[in-house]
Order: C-alpha cells, then sequence, then structure tokens
C-alpha cells in the first residue's frame, strides 16, 4: 500500500471516493503564483510522485499561474489513472504576481471552466470551486453558472471556498455544495464555526495552507516537542492533527519538492494519542 493510502477516505459528494491526504497544486509555479515554475521538470516530478504514493485528490485553480498548474497537472499526469479526482476553482482574475481580484461575472465563470477543461485535457471537472464570493454579483448568479455547466455534464460537484457558516448556508440553497475550502491549520481556526458544520453535514473541508506553509516545521515551534517524542517531523505533526481533528478534513499540503512530499504524506502514518491531540489543541 502506498502512503497516501494509509490515510482513510471521505467519498465526496456521495460517489467520488479519495483518500483524505491529497495534494495542493498552487507551488507549482512561478514566484507570486505567477508564471512558469523555474524548474518545470521539477513540477512534474512531484505531480508523478504524488500519484505514485497514493495520492488520488489534487487541487488546484485556474488562477495557479494562471492555467500553469492545470497544464502541468495534465502534462505530468494525462492519461490520469482510474480514481484519480482533480478539484478547481474559478472565480479570481490574475493582474500580477500575488494579485487577485475577484470575479465571479456568470460569463466569466463559464469561460473559465471551459478553459479549465481544455488544459485539464478532461470532459468533465470533478469538482469546481468557486474560489471566492464576489461582492459585486449576486451569489445565486455565480453558483448558477456552475449549476448550468453541472447540468450540461462539463461539472460532475460544486464546492465552495473561504466562506462563513452564513454563507455556505445561502450558497447551500441554490446548489448542492459538497466541499468547502478555507483557511485552518493547528494555529491558524478563524474557520472552526464552518468545520463544526461541515462535520456535522458530512460536506468535505478542505484545509488550505494546512501546516502554515512551513511556520509549524520550524524546530523550534511548539509543534516539534510532540513530533520528537513521536520520531516524526513538525508538518507531519500538523497534518496528523487535521487528519483526526475531523473526518471530513481533507488536507492538501503543496509543495514543489519531492522529498517534502514524502514527508507530508508520511503523516499518514502517524497516530496521535487524546493527549497529543489536547496538548496541540491548546495551541491555539
Amino acid at each position: 500500500m502506498t502512503t497516501a493510502q494509509l490515510s482513510d477516505t471521505f467519498t465526496l459528494g456521495g460517489d467520488l471516493p479519495v483518500h483524505r491526504l491529497g495534494y495542493g497544486a498552487m507551488q507549482i509555479t512561478g514566484p507570486g503564483v505567477w508564471g512558469e515554475p523555474a524548474d518545470r521538470p521539477g513540477a512534474l516530478a512531484v505531480v508523478r510522485a504524488a500519484i505514485e504514493q497514493g495520492v488520488d485528490f489534487i487541487d488546484t485553480a485556474d488562477s495557479y499561474g494562471p492555467q500553469v498548474s492545470e497544464q502541468i497537472i495534465a502534462e505530468a499526469a494525462f492519461p490520469y489513472p482510474d480514481g484519480l479526482v482533480i478539484a478547481t476553482k474559478a472565480g479570481l482574475t490574475r493582474t500580477g504576481p500575488g494579485v487577485w481580484p475577484p470575479c465571479g461575472r456568470p460569463e466569466y465563470l463559464t469561460q473559465q471552466v471551459e478553459l479549465s477543461l481544455r488544459n485539464l485535457n478532461v470532459d468533465r471537472i470533478d469538482l469546481i470551486q468557486l474560489h471566492r464570493i464576489d461582492p459585486q454579483v449576486p451569489l445565486a448568479d455565480q453558483l448558477g453558472a456552475f449549476k448550468e455547466l453541472q447540468d450540461q455534464g462539463k461539472v460532475r460537484h460544486i464546492g465552495v471556498s473561504e466562506v462563513s457558516v452564513e454563507e455556505l448556508g445561502a450558497a447551500r440553497e441554490i446548489v448542492e455544495v459538497v466541499s468547502v475550502q478555507n483557511l485552518y491549520n493547528l494555529t491558524t481556526r478563524q474557520s472552526q464555526d464552518v468545520l463544526d458544520y461541515a462535520t456535522a453535514e458530512g460536506i468535505a473541508f478542505i484545509p488550505w495552507f494546512p501546516i502554515a506553509t512551513g511556520d509549524l516545521a520550524a524546530p523550534d515551534s511548539p509543534v516539534a516537542d510532540i513530533a520528537r517524542e513521536l520520531d516524526a517531523t513538525p508538518s507531519q505533526v500538523a497534518l496528523a492533527w487535521l487528519l483526526q481533528k475531523s473526518p471530513v478534513i481533507l488536507p492538501i499540503p503543496g509543495t514543489k519538492s519531492v522529498d517534502h512530499l514524502t514527508e507530508n504524506l508520511g503523516a499518514a502514518r502517524l497516530t496521535l494519542s487524546d493527549e497529543d491531540m489536547a496538548r496541540l489543541d491548546a495551541l491555539a
């Protein structure tokens, strides 16, 4: 059994089972999530290594690059192995490195999904997520664009990102929402109420920044002590904590290094005791 498959599974939307430890493909682009990566062969190698190590859930977005991340995934992994689920997002535009203005106009969202279909070389997007709610456009119009694509068979499932409990509830009145992607990790828990709601409702919760991009991996981090006791790394402990926090959590640690990828997936081998969990819970 490969490493990622040591994590248990979650069934997205009732019909797409994935192992809960996935891979986030934001970092395989250039600086500021803009343009080509400095090492394209390295980026291709990481995506291939993730799949070889058992990852069957990859999360990306049309805005990563823009388009670069999706294109690298297709180049690395097409034809895709059976059971690989690729989630992408639409709803942000890119005007330069590190700049992400939202745009939720239905015609823009429709165009971006069509572009993602082409870039990923698929007939249907497994999971399309509204990257951000655009405050200038009625939510029903934004999600309605995805619903129309779903009705056409171009989108299988719909998710939302960076929402409050109220916004998630409003979204669910418009379409069936199978996932929510919010910022959440060991030290950043302002989305705890959204996680609690998702857990109660059986909605996948995809925490972005799951290991606070390395902040938790510092040797002097509060996680380091527990990691030493468990003969693990701080990032493995942070990911194991997420996996044990709720059965609906699907962490998607991202990296452009095969070594880091392998280290992150090692979190699936880790079991934290109730005492470990309590100590980690106290960090926030």
